[in-house]
């Protein structure tokens, strides 16, 4: 794990978590906003009360990231999760892999740390971080989609976060096709289609054999695989149609694109902008940028997000 070494920049020292359904990232930042004790650590499995369990797991990797830099005391607590999540409320309204609904994530921090604490969705806050420091920054109507073993997204409108309660940005559960099954429970979702893991999936299915990931369906579709070939065409159809909905409705300046399917550079970055632009005719066509935090954007809109609290 790393982070750029300009960290978030200067100001209050900040504790940061990014909880996710396997592991915790954690760190210590400074008052120079370099990220300390960086670290990933399982994620408790749920239990009979899994959101105050969770709280305990927070509380001792802050008391141990503290013991290890006694210099820096920090002045507030940012930590951010999965699924449905209303970050004004401060409510865990529901995440299937966590365990929780309804769960008052912030409020039960706020207890039992004794620091004022921000509490945000954590696709949420990795977009925020890419509009603060990343790919975003010149921007000020985005959408961010982090599109890996499922598709998540993010909406920024005058440079602020649309959240609708925490409903907004369920991008990968748009309906694009009369398709499979989605774990959500609606059928047809752009997360059947065309996530990392469906690409994978579908092409075993397809196949019998066992990909090593999407990337390699991608390289198999280059090197004349016929069913790779139809399976990464039908997954950039799947994505443009849902960037076409959104172009047309939110009309964004530029769409962040971030997750492991971005490693795939101009296979999906230049199919997307040629089909997207095909689709469209008098529309603003956004421009479609790599996400550049990486796997810690989501720590460091975390940081980002404590600041405010500091």
């Amino acid at each position: 794990m790393s982070i750029n070494d300009s960290g978030i920049g200067a100001g209050a020292p900040v504790l940061a978590f990014d909880v996710g359904g396997t592991d915790i990232k954690s760190a210590l930042f400074d008052g120079d906003g370099i990220a300390l004790g960086l670290q990933r650590t399982p994620t408790p499995r749920p239990g009979d009360d899994p959101a105050a369990a969770l709280i305990e797991e927070i509380a001792r990797l802050s008391d141990a990231l503290r013991a290890q830099h006694p210099a820096v005391e920090p002045r507030a607590l940012g930590f951010v999760v999965p699924g449905i999540v209303d970050a004004d409320a401060g409510i865990g309204v529901f995440a299937s892999n966590m365990g929780w609904r309804d769960a008052p994530l912030r409020a039960l921090a706020e207890e039992r740390l004794g620091l004022p604490i921000a509490f945000d969705h954590d696709v949420r806050a990795a977009s925020w971080a890419e509009h603060e420091l990343g790919g975003a920054q010149a921007y000020d109507d985005v959408i961010v989609m982090v599109i890996g073993t499922g598709i998540a997204g993010s909406i920024l409108i005058g440079s602020q976060p649309y959240t609708a309660g925490g409903y907004a940005g369920e991008i990968g559960h748009s309906p694009v096709a009369d398709g499979a099954l989605c774990a959500c429970g609606a059928r047809g979702c752009l997360e059947t289609m065309a996530s990392a893991g469906a690409i994978a999936r579908r092409y075993r299915e397809a196949t019998g054999t066992t990909p090593n990931g999407a990337k390699d369906v991608i390289a198999r579709a280059a090197s004349g695989d016929a069913v790779a070939a139809d399976i990464w065409n039908s997954a950039l159809d799947a994505l443009a149609l849902a960037l076409a909905q959104l172009t047309a409705v939110m009309a964004p300046e530029a769409i962040i694109i971030g997750g492991g399917l971005s490693r795939a550079g101009g296979a999906l970055f230049d199919e997307l902008r040629a089909r997207l632009a095909a689709r469209l005719s008098f529309h603003r066509i956004p421009v479609l940028i790599p996400a550049e935090l990486s796997g810690n954007a989501g720590l460091l809109g975390a940081a980002l997000r404590a600041r405010e609290r500091a």
